[in-house]
């Protein structure tokens, strides 16, 4: 994917989160790395989006005009975590912050159990910074949270890698 946002803007666009810079920001990554069309030209020269009505309308149009697909939400949700996951894995200064979206995640899937185990972690790396046990992860400790975490990494992206190469 060239412009890795995107994983973020179709998340965005599944869950029918407000069209805000971000958007536009994408829009500007996009035409820099050399997609065209014409709404997203319209997307990229938006000032101030307040008109959610009309920007989701554009937001649809841009979509559809570079073929990018946001209605399975399960293939759009898995597909970003493996974005997160695939940007942080082997960069244990990251796992903490990776984690905390991946916990908000699982939350705003009404505790999806598929995302269990990274909700887990999370409080698990939490804890071990500032205490010298956990509760929430069974053996973890802060000599061996951050290889458990890498591990769990690993299996995400081994199990459920990016649907497809979408920009």
């Amino acid at each position: 994917m060239k412009v890795l946002s995107t994983y973020r803007t179709l998340l965005a666009k599944a869950f029918n989160e407000d069209i805000n810079e971000s958007w536009v920001d994408w829009a500007i990554g996009m035409i820099e790395a050399g997609y065209e069309s014409e709404h997203l030209y319209i997307l990229a020269g938006q000032n101030k989006p307040n008109n959610q009505f009309k920007l989701q309308d554009l937001a649809s149009r841009v979509l559809q005009e570079l073929e990018l697909d946001h209605d399975n939400k399960a293939t759009v949700i898995n597909n970003y975590v493996s974005y997160l996951i695939s940007k942080s894995v082997g960069h244990p200064e990251t796992y903490h912050r990776t984690l905390d979206e991946l916990n908000d995640i699982y939350y705003g899937l009404d505790m999806d159990s598929q995302y269990k185990d990274f909700h887990l972690l999370y409080f698990a790396k939490d804890a071990l910074i500032t205490d010298e046990v956990q509760w929430y992860w069974d053996d973890a400790n802060r000599e061996n949270i951050d290889k458990i975490i890498d591990e769990k990494f690993h299996k995400w992206l081994n199990d459920f890698s990016p649907a497809s190469a979408q920009a």
